[in-house]
Formats: structure tokens, sequence, C-alpha cells
């Protein structure tokens, strides 16, 4: 199945939002000054709407944040009604398989093959992106949000990074931030271990760049997840949308660029000027330092007759980017099967940071494999290379119980049989560590142990009422008059599973 109704720009998604009760206007003057962050900042963490600012002082165009700060709207962003859909989708044509021998079952895997062909872009000739065109652009003319007290500046939070390899041709689209210096150059902080950087230092002192803000939502996420270098983001934009992306020949840099987007910034990043960059308030809810980046140059700036700016505002989570990291959980859970099949569930939950923790289940079967996965996850590239700790539970643990799994963990835990410290590369903005990029990773096996595995005793068995107890008290919970009493209840406060724990609980 793919979706029905892709959006075709970020316009077409705020109309949706708009027309979803998902988008608040703010019509009195805000200062994209920290003022625009410290309201956002607000609205996210009361879990509120998506916000169009319209009158922000200095700039003629409106500011967007908020767009994916909630499962709801990020689900809406892929045309979905949940997360999981968007997996099963990805799930569906992962799963092809050869035509059989009866005609019906060839006709269905030709039908199935379908989607695979929107994952190519389509050039086309004229684009909205190109309504109006600076050949003298002035950056300091867009809204740019400086979100955080001891930033060092502007910075461009949401922009969509094109370059393409010198060798092969392939572009890749990365999601690096941006410091404006001054109306025609910013930083570019594209770290060690993003394909932008490798792309970067292929090409050599100058390295053509073009920077799209404001696309369509699928692309804008696609920019942000983990892609092997072999498949690249317009190409799984497409296949999420079900749509190609159509792209246009960018003015002045030999790159194709988002025909509907809201601003193109083009030009070129000077490998041989290396400035500071940042400080700058991080999702990590610390300020990453200062560091040397190499200089991003503006040679044009194109944008819609009309356009939105669009921009994020990182921190102490929960914050928007939460949900792009849910997606990526949701949306990648059927690739690492792909690779590492015994995995059931994966979560990776909002207080990590994404790579600061992850929590696997695992169908275990053998001794051992427990610390196979860790491995395995850990040489997996950019998806999960970085993690920090990573906690590995059997498969009837719900991982996405954070209660429940520490539970098990600290229940099941022999620290000098179950830890797994392990030496290797870590983000950049792991302030944590003792070094820049390199650091120490922690694995946890919360796996129940049996003798293979040194454990010289029976392993006990979990507290589990029998079933017909359960079905005969479920059936009189009326008659024992705890329907009215448990009602009034907050079930969330005693079993860590949300408002509907109670009904689960007498399933």
């Amino acid at each position: 199945m793919v979706p029905a109704m892709p959006f075709e720009s970020l316009g077409a998604f705020v109309a949706a939002l708009r027309a979803a009760g998902e988008l608040h206007e703010v019509s009195a003057a805000v200062d994209p000054r920290l003022e625009i962050a410290e309201i956002t900042d607000r609205v996210v963490k009361a879990g509120g709407p998506a916000l169009l600012f319209t009158n922000v002082r200095g700039s003629a165009f409106p500011v967007l944040t908020n767009q994916f700060g909630s499962q709801r709207r990020m689900a809406m962003a892929l045309d979905a009604a949940h997360l999981d859909d968007v997996a099963a989708r990805l799930r569906a044509l992962l799963d092809l398989a050869p035509p059989g021998a009866s005609l019906l079952e060839r006709i269905g895997a030709i039908a199935r093959l379908a989607p695979l062909r929107n994952a190519l872009p389509r050039t086309v000739r004229d684009a909205a992106a190109h309504d109006v065109v600076m050949r003298h652009p002035d950056l300091t003319k867009l809204p740019i949000l400086t979100t955080w007290p001891l930033d060092a500046g502007p910075f461009i939070t949401l922009p969509l990074v094109i370059t393409r390899d010198p060798k092969s041709g392939r572009p890749n689209v990365g999601m690096y931030r941006m410091q404006v210096y001054n109306a025609r150059e910013t930083g570019m902080h594209w770290q060690r271990h993003k394909q932008g950087r490798a792309h970067g230092d292929a090409w050599g002192a100058k390295v053509p760049v073009a920077v799209a803000i404001g696309t369509d939502p699928a692309l804008t996420y696609a920019a942000t997840a983990p892609l092997p270098p072999v498949l690249d983001e317009f190409a799984f934009a497409g296949l999420l949308r079900g749509k190609p992306v159509e792209l246009v020949q960018a003015k002045t840099v030999d790159l194709k660029v988002p025909a509907d987007a809201e601003f193109i910034l083009e030009g070129y990043v000077d490998n041989d000027d290396v400035r500071t960059e940042g400080p700058f308030g991080d999702h990590t809810g610390v300020y990453s330092l200062a560091d040397r980046y190499p200089t991003f140059k503006l040679t044009a700036l194109t944008h819609r007759r009309k356009p939105i700016y669009p921009a994020t505002v990182v921190g102490k989570p929960p914050m928007e980017d939460a949900w792009l990291g849910k997606a990526t959980e949701r949306i990648f859970l059927p690739l690492l099967q792909m690779v590492v099949p015994e995995v059931v569930d994966m979560n990776l939950p909002v207080e990590g940071g994404f790579h600061n923790l992850a929590i696997v289940a695992i169908r275990k079967s053998y001794p051992g494999q427990a610390k196979k996965v860790m491995n395995a996850l850990w040489g997996l590239g950019h998806m999960m290379m970085l993690t920090r700790v990573l906690i590995v539970v059997d498969a009837d643990v719900d991982v996405q119980d954070t209660r429940t799994v520490a539970w098990f963990v600290l229940n099941n835990l022999a620290p000098d049989r179950d830890l797994v410290m392990m030496p290797g590369p870590v983000d950049d903005l792991d302030h944590g560590s003792y070094s820049v990029a390199y650091g120490t990773k922690i694995g946890i096996d919360a796996t129940r142990k049996s003798a293979a595995e040194g454990y010289a005793r029976e392993w006990p068995p979990d507290i589990v009422m029998d079933a017909s107890t359960r079905e005969r008290v479920s059936k009189r919970w009326r008659e024992y008059g705890l329907d009215r009493v448990a009602g009034a209840l907050h079930p969330d406060r005693w079993s860590g599973q949300g408002p509907d724990a109670l009904e689960r609980l007498l399933r």
C-alpha cells in the first residue's frame, strides 16, 4: 500500500494542518531572536499544535515551527494514521518475492514492484522554487532564528544540504545546521560521520552545494534518516510519498534541487576557509561547544512567490525532533530486521536523544545471542553505530514500556556477566565522551540466562496469574463494584501503562 495523496509542498502540508486543527497562527509581532524559540519550547512541551508566526520582526516571511511535534502530525507528514503504517508500507516493498509459476502470482509481483518506480526523482523545467531569483542574495532578510542565549548567532536549523559525489554523481541530502556569519556566508556543520562531509572531502577545496529550506514533509524527514550510501534521500522520499520527487536544475551550481521548495540557497563550501562555529544549544540539552568547520558561500537565493520559512527548536526533551526520531525508529525497524532477524522490536527513548539509548527486544535461541546482537547493531553504520547505551531484552518484554524494561534490567543484571564495554566512534556532540568523536559505549544484556551462559542454577519463572482466574475475575469485575472505582482512578499513576492500562489488565 502506498500513500494516496502525498503533499506536494510545505504549503500543502500547512494547509492540511490548518484543516485538521493542528495549526495555530500567531499574528502578534514576534522577534526571531529567542522569542519565537521560547514560545515554541513552551508549546512543544505542552503537546500543542504547529505554530505559524505571520508577523516576524525584520522579515517579510512567516515562520513555521513544531510541524512534526506530535505523533499525529509526524504520521500526517507521511500520509499515515500511525507511524507503524509507514513501516508496514516499507515492509511490503522489502517482502517482494520473485514471480511464481502462476499468472496471478506474476501479476501480483509486478504490481508490487510498481512503488519502486516512485523512487526515481523526476526532472522538470519550471519550478515554484524559482519564482523569485536573487543574484545578489542577503541572508539577513530571512527570519533565521537565534534559539538560545549563548548561541553564537542565528542558525538555519532545518536545512536540506544537497551535495553529490564527484565520481559517481550520486546525490546526498543531509541536515546540517548552518550558523549565519553575514549576508552571504554561513558555517557548514557536517560532522565527520556524515555523507555530506565525505562528498566535501572528495571534492577538495571547493564543493558545490545547494540548500533547500522548506520542502514537502516526506523529503524533510528523509534528510534526517540514517540511510545507507546506496539509497539517496530523493529516492527514499519517493518511496515514502508513493510519488517521485520533482527536481529542477539550480541556477548557479551543477546540482538538482527540489522544485517545490520554499527557499533554495545556492553556492559552495570552501574547505580552505575554516572558521569557528558555535556554540549552539543542541538536542543534548546542553550547548555543543565551538569547533572549526568549513564555510558555505552563497551565490544565489531563490524562493517561491509567497514562501514559508520553517525552523525547528532543539533543546532539552521533549522537543519536536523527538517525533522525527520516533519515525526513524518505526520506519527502519523492517530494515533492521532484514540484517538482524532475531530483533522483535526497538525503542529509541526521547530522553536518550536518539543515539544515547536504544532498547532492543530479541527472540533468543542460543547462549550469547544478546551480545552478538550488540556487535551487529554497533556495526550498522550511521543507523546504530553511535549508540552510547544498548539494552537487549527478551522478546516478551514490551520495549515501549520503559518502566517494565527498567524492572527487567534491574532484576536480571549481573554486571560482571552482562555488561559489554565497547570503545569506538561516538557522536561529535557527545559531550560525555573523554574526546571528540571517540569514546566507550556500553551494552546491557538483560535477557534471561541459561546454564550455557554461566548461570549455575535454574532461572526463576516470572509471576503470572493463571488464565482461568484472570478470565473469571474479568467477567465479575462489575459484580465487585470495581468498574466504578477504577473509572475514577488514574491507572498511569500505578501501572506505568497509561490511561488504558486497566482495560489491558482485564484482557
